[in-house]
C-alpha cells in the first residue's frame, strides 16, 4: 500500500511540471578529469574522474528583487512536496527527486539503477582508500559503473 501511495504522489507532482517547457534534465553531477594536463570539468564520465555535486543556481537578485524562472518555481514546488509528504514516503527531498525521475523507467532498470547507486557509492569509498595498481583497476570499474548509470537514464 505504501509503494502505491508513493507512485500516486509522485505522479502528483508529475503534473505541475508536465505543462512546463520541456528542456534536457540538468545534471547535477560534474566531472573533473585531468587530460594532458588540463582540467577539464564535463558531465560526461572519464577515467579517474573526481565526481563533484552542484548547485545550480535558483534565480537572479538584481537590485533588490528576486527572479525565477519557471524551472525554478517547478523544483521549488516538488521540494515543497516533497516535505509535505516526507511523513507519508519517508524520502527526503533528493530522494523524492530520484524516485520522481526513475517513476517511469522499467521496473528491471528501476532495480539496476539502485544497485549502480550502491556499487558506485562502495566503489568511489574504495577510490578513496585504493593506491597503485589497485587504483586504476577501481577507477576503471568505476568509470563503467557511470558511464551505464548515465546510459541507463538513472
Amino acid at each position: 500500500m505504501r509503494t502505491y501511495c508513493v507512485v500516486i504522489l509522485i505522479a502528483a507532482g508529475l503534473s505541475g511540471a508536465a505543462n512546463a517547457q520541456r528542456l534536457p534534465a540538468t545534471s547535477r553531477t560534474v566531472f573533473k578529469c585531468e587530460a594532458a594536463g588540463k582540467v577539464v570539468y564535463s558531465d560526461e564520465p572519464c577515467p579517474a574522474a573526481k565526481r563533484l555535486e552542484i548547485e545550480p543556481t535558483r534565480g537572479l537578485t538584481t537590485t533588490g528583487k528576486e527572479g525565477k524562472g519557471a524551472d525554478v518555481r517547478h523544483e521549488i514546488h516538488r521540494e515543497q512536496l516533497a516535505e509535505a509528504v516526507r511523513p507519508i514516503t519517508g524520502m527526503n527531498a533528493t530522494q523524492y527527486e530520484v524516485a520522481r525521475k526513475r517513476v517511469y523507467l522499467a521496473p528491471e532498470v528501476r532495480r539496476e539503477c539502485a544497485r549502480l547507486d550502491a556499487s558506485m557509492a562502495s566503489s568511489e569509498a574504495r577510490e578513496r582508500a585504493a593506491n597503485g595498481r589497485e587504483l586504476a583497476e577501481v577507477q576503471s570499474d568505476l568509470l563503467r559503473q557511470r558511464n551505464r548509470f548515465k546510459e541507463l537514464k538513472c
